[in-house]
């Protein structure tokens, strides 16, 4: 399964944004990918001011071109991220379409990202956003695909849970800033990886120092093994990676950390109740 990480340079609009990830796309599909990925929130520049400006529901043009794309390309498209309006709530979802421009699948980000680092970033998501509650897989030809979006990547627990489901690979549409991105981009992605024995993919946006919000960047793929298997740098650009689901068997049959878990020490406990109905068992760890 080939992927383009579409690392894009995110400008002021919808419409500018829409041209860009056109233009970008054209170039990706030259490559024979079945997958590209785009950043979060890649249609409009990620600042809380901008998110009420620009909320748009499922069915807004921008998203109608983005299901179109993948039709005419007859690739999976993961739409990054968007500022979703729903009822009286604007989310961060990513929304999924399929290689016949269906909408297959969302997800709306779990883990808003609250931070005030002294001397470094501080943002807070929760003043505009609000939280899902959705664990988020999807098939493909290739095999089952885990989604979250940036912060949710900092909770292992979410990614034990998608990978329990039989995700293969996880995709994160992110944007790390410029103190969390050279601290933890990296490590969280290979530790993701390796805990879990799958693929990793963290989308970023390409770096704009003139921006409110400036993003690391480094767009990244890791494996099964824990190894960078592609990385790029700040500036707009796409990563091309091939993820290879025999290996990934392999490297699950000689080293089996899912099958040593030790459930007798350990449980799943069903707390269903307000959970979603995705996963046959939407649960979190407790001690035996």
């Amino acid at each position: 399964m080939k992927l383009a990480l579409i690392q894009m340079q995110v400008k002021s609009t919808p419409e500018e944004n829409l041209v860009k990830a056109k233009t970008l796309l054209s170039e990706a599909v030259k490559e024979s990918i079945d997958i590209a990925v785009f950043p979060e929130m890649f249609a409009c520049p990620y600042d809380n001011s901008c998110f009420p400006r620009f909320a748009m529901d499922k069915d807004d043009p921008f998203l109608l071109e983005i299901g179109a794309l993948a039709k005419e390309y007859g690739i999976y498209i993961i739409a990054g991220s968007v500022p979703e309006k729903f009822k009286d709530n604007i989310y961060n979802t990513s929304f999924v379409f399929d290689p016949k421009g269906r909408r297959v699948e969302k997800h709306r980000k779990m883990h808003l990202f609250d931070i005030d680092v002294e001397g470094g970033q501080r943002f807070m998501e929760s003043d505009v956003l609000t939280p899902g509650e959705d664990f988020t897989t999807f098939d493909t030809p290739w095999g089952k695909l885990g989604l979250m979006i940036c912060y949710d990547i900092r909770f292992p627990e979410l990614a034990r849970l998608l990978a329990l489901q039989g995700a293969k690979g996880i995709i994160v549409p992110a944007a790390f800033n410029m103190t969390t991105g050279p601290a933890h981009w990296e490590l969280s992605f290979r530790a993701r990886a390796l805990d879990n024995q799958l693929y990793m993919a963290g989308v970023a946006p390409a770096r704009d120092v003139n921006a409110s919000y400036v993003a690391w960047g480094h767009t990244i793929s890791t494996d099964p093994w824990g190894r960078v298997l592609i990385q790029l740098e700040e500036k707009e650009e796409i990563a091309f990676v091939e993820w290879d689901f025999e290996y990934l068997e392999k490297v699950r049959k000689e080293l089996p950390l899912l099958k040593h878990r030790r459930k007798d020490l350990y449980r799943l406990t069903d707390i269903s109740n307000g959970c979603s109905s995705r996963l046959p068992e939407p649960s979190l760890w407790i001690n035996k």
